[in-house]
């Protein structure tokens, strides 16, 4: 038990002390580096990747339908009279 509370003494004040430290600094100026680089990529977010997604498979289902009712329609028209 002892040893459990030194470790998260020791933790506690190395997490205090990185987060004084330049490294700190060093964190923000790379996230806001990372930001930037990924807003000049023109990223879709997850949200709106789903939503084309889920057109898309609505579209493919209509096509498929449309091709079905194509296929049938023209039989029909090629098919000799009896």
């Amino acid at each position: 038990m002892q040893q459990n509370r030194l470790f998260e003494e020791l933790s506690g004040k190395i997490s205090a002390l990185l987060a004084q430290s330049p490294a700190k600094d060093a964190e923000k100026n790379l996230r806001a580096l990372l930001a930037s680089f990924f807003a000049r990529l023109d990223l879709v977010t997850r949200e709106e990747f789903d939503v084309q997604a889920r057109l898309l498979a609505r579209s493919r289902e209509q096509v498929n339908a449309l091709e079905t009712r194509v296929a049938e329609l023209e039989a029909r028209v090629t098919k000799p009279n009896a």
